[in-house]
């Protein structure tokens, strides 16, 4: 996110108090570090939704985030499962007898 660009959601998967940081994953699946005192009430699951405009980003707290990351999540695995050749044998049980 280095230009102004569409909101992206992000959700806390670790936070590390001791440390001050916050592992989150954003919506395509990348995982970062940030500083927790930039995510407000940062909690481990909180979503967050992210702007960037005029080179600053803005955490704002998104109950729907969460949710929205796990259906997105789970349409990923039945987009990959559904690639041609997922279902077929491989080639070393083809020519086998039984």
């Amino acid at each position: 996110m280095t230009q102004d660009s569409a909101d992206t959601l992000l959700v806390i998967d670790v936070l590390d108090e001791d440390a001050g940081l916050a592992d989150v994953e954003d919506e395509q699946g990348r995982t970062f570090q940030l500083p927790a005192e930039w995510l407000p009430g940062a909690a481990d699951g909180q979503g967050y939704r992210v702007r960037a405009a005029q080179g600053h980003l803005t955490f704002t707290p998104d109950t729907d985030a969460p949710r929205l990351l796990r259906e997105r999540s789970k349409q990923t695995l039945l987009d990959f499962s559904d690639e041609p050749g997922a279902d077929e044998p491989e080639d070393s049980q083809l020519g086998e007898k039984a």
